[in-house]
């Protein structure tokens, strides 16, 4: 087995274990300390998302992608990055922590001054993390971001739930964040091993910005479309409102999100290095599209189908406002993987100029929509983000098609088989959440039957994508014995 694919699969394994450990604690986490906060809690956090999203997105200003991108790339391009991503997280930070009335006025919640003010110190914080973590994605090496992501996450976790269960509210998942974030930064220092010359080389800057600009704008788009909804949510809903769309979109997002993530993380270096080889390169996107929408789909439909047992047993009956907009969001974020694929594609080849393109013209859509659907409330307004998702497809696949030859259609060919065998799985899953059994029971029964379902069948039609995955599994666990 060569040894690019022996790196992929690494890559893939220990990107799975970071972000499904992680995310995974997390996801206790969130549910520990949901069962004893209120939506409203989530509610004012949820209302800095947009600031700090974007604030995040100029500090890495595309610069981590332009590295993984760039061939050639040297120490000197590791410092420059990051005596630029220090300079820029001061100057926001302040920008931030002085505009703290105007938000909190903005919103009408009194609490976000002295919220924002503390949670602006996550700028500051993770600008030094932007390098370390781009240096070891460079060297595919996922398991010592393991190693620092879960131990942080572990530590400030603990601290969050024992803050929330002695009356902090609201300033439980502040300091949660401001401590994760905290020892995440260090530890990959440490790990890393890395450290900046003290040279700062504008020549290196021009032409790392040249790629990276680009993908800054397309960054900022994507960031503010993505957070705009929680911005509009906040000002025209009640907090409360805006706890339960928030949650539900973590909770969409949860596995649609990571996976891909996972996925992206793995085939960008992946393709980076087979750019120059273009059948190689084309098998290689085919490979990662097959086996994510493989993954991705039936964990979205199932957790569409076991949305209601899901939230009222996990969460309380506190949250059971959350279920329908789960149930819609799931539907838009299916199609991730065949998103972010398409546009890593773009960036692996450094055509950082069509992935902008392709962001103005799919943010205008989603603004058209997302204004189309204010008037019908907080339900419709999901469902914008459904057709938007849906709409985007086609956008997405165009410079692929005109520039790779592989169209849309073509695409959805090979994902095609999965689509319908999640599909099959989720119709299954309904009926059995309407035996009326126990929540505990009902959700239990659909997981269960659902995965024997959908593997049992994907096996016994031998399908490619099952093949693939299960000669990789095999190959990690040989390799790690």
């Amino acid at each position: 087995m060569s040894n690019l694919k022996q790196k992929t699969i690494s890559g893939v394994a220990w990107s799975s274990i970071e972000r499904f450990s992680v995310q995974g604690m997390q996801f206790v986490i969130l549910i520990v300390m949901a069962r004893v906060l209120m939506p409203e809690d989530y509610g004012v956090v949820a209302m800095l998302a947009i600031f700090l999203a974007v604030f995040q997105t100029i500090i890495d200003s595309g610069f981590s992608a332009a590295l993984v991108q760039k061939q050639d790339r040297t120490e000197v391009d590791y410092s420059t990055v990051f005596y630029f991503n220090i300079g820029i997280s001061i100057v926001l930070f302040l920008v931030l922590f002085f505009s703290a009335p105007l938000i909190a006025e903005f919103y009408n919640t009194p609490i976000l001054t002295s919220v924002t003010k503390v949670a602006a110190i996550n700028l500051l914080i993770i600008a030094f993390s932007v390098v370390p973590r781009a240096k070891l994605t460079v060297l595919i090496d996922f398991k010592t971001q393991a190693k620092a992501s879960l131990t942080a996450v572990v530590i400030s976790g603990t601290v969050g739930i024992w803050m929330a269960y002695n009356g902090f509210g609201v300033w439980a998942l502040v300091y949660q964040s401001l401590l994760n974030n905290g020892i995440n930064t260090l530890l990959l220092w440490i790990l890393s091993r890395w450290r900046p010359m003290w040279v700062f080389s504008m020549k290196s800057f021009k032409k790392l910005f040249s790629f990276g600009s680009k993908l800054l704008a397309s960054a900022l788009l994507d960031t503010i479309f993505r957070n705009i909804y929680t911005l509009v949510i906040g000002r025209k809903f009640a907090a409360q409102q805006l706890g339960y769309f928030s949650r539900a979109d973590q909770f969409a997002q949860f596995p649609s999100a990571n996976l891909s993530g996972i996925i992206g993380r793995v085939a960008f270096p992946v393709m980076c290095e087979l750019q120059n080889d273009e059948e190689k390169f084309k098998n290689a996107f085919n490979k990662f599209l097959r086996i994510s929408s493989f993954i991705i789909f039936p964990l979205m439909i199932g957790m569409a189908a076991l949305a209601e047992p899901f939230i009222r047993l996990v969460l309380t009956e506190n949250w059971i406002g959350s279920v329908v907009l789960l149930q819609i969001l799931c539907l838009a974020f299916i199609w991730f993987p065949i998103h972010g694929l398409n546009l890593t594609l773009l960036q692996a080849k450094g055509r950082s100029d069509l992935f902008l393109r392709l962001e103005i013209i799919k943010k205008t859509v989603g603004i058209v929509i997302l204004v189309a659907t204010i008037p019908f409330g907080l339900i419709w307004m999901c469902v914008g983000l459904v057709a938007s998702s849906i709409v985007c497809l086609p956008i997405n696949a165009y410079y692929t098609k005109k520039y790779f030859n592989i169209s849309l259609f073509q695409q959805m060919k090979q994902v095609f088989p999965s689509l319908v065998l999640s599909g099959s799985m989720g119709v299954l899953i309904f009926l059995l959440t309407q035996l009326h059994l126990s929540d505990a029971v009902t959700l239990t029964l659909g997981i269960s039957v659902g995965c024997l379902f959908y593997l049992g069948i994907a096996r016994f039609l031998k399908m490619e994508e099952w093949k693939e995955l299960h000669a990789s599994l095999v190959f990690y666990t040989k390799k790690t014995k």
